[in-house]
This record gives structure tokens, sequence and C-alpha cells, in this order.
């Protein structure tokens, strides 16, 4: 099977996929100050964007991992990730506290989805 790398650099590429599957990560724009409630928001914002591009979208979510510089900040982290997954579509999940390369990130998160049926590399 091929992998295909979508807007590779030498330290990551925007997305992977292998057999179907396409992994990424997303983080809020660098030169943002936003709270923990506005990086959600650009990162659902960026994800959806992301798997458009593999012709997919959030319903097709199979894993997150979340990376939280504070879990004061896991209340209001929630409250968005219910209202931005319908019922019966969220993927499995693992929230970690951690801290993350620049001291502005309040909030990282990798996915692991299925591409869309009619996506091709």
């Amino acid at each position: 099977m091929k992998i295909h790398r979508i807007n590779p650099t030498k330290r990551w590429s925007d997305i992977t996929v292998f057999n179907g599957i396409a992994h990424f990560v997303e983080i809020a724009d660098s030169d943002t100050k936003a709270d923990i409630r506005g990086q959600v928001e650009q990162i659902f914002a960026q994800a959806e964007q992301s798997l458009a591009k593999i012709n997919s979208d959030k319903r097709r979510i199979l894993s997150t991992t979340i990376y939280l510089t504070d879990f004061a900040n896991l209340a209001a982290l929630n409250e968005l990730w219910d209202a931005w997954f319908e019922e019966g579509t969220a993927p499995s999940r693992a929230c970690v506290k951690a801290e993350l390369a620049n001291p502005d990130y309040l909030v990282e998160m990798t996915f692991v989805a299925a591409a869309g049926d009619d996506y091709i590399a």
C-alpha cells in the first residue's frame, strides 16, 4: 500500500493517509492569544478543512488525542466537543495534560480518521 502525504515538509506532513486511514494534528493559529474556547473552535474548523481534503467529515473521525496545558479548561473543551459531534458520532479519545511547544497554545489535538470512500491518493 502506498503512503500518501499531503503538504509534506522536512519536519511533518499536514495529513498522512495509509490504507484509507488519515492521521493529522491541529493547533490554533500561532499568532493567536485566544482563550481555550477560541483555540478549540479554531482547531475544529481546521480539522473540518483537513477532513475535506480527504473527502471525509467529522463523523468519520476514529480517535482523537487531546493535549491540554491545564485541566481547568476541560469543562469548556468538553462543552465545545459535545456540541461539535452529532449524537452517537463521537470518536474514542484520550485527554492528556501536557506542556506544548509554544506557551501560547492551550490545546493541541491529533486525529485519526477514515478517508472518504471516494478518496484517491
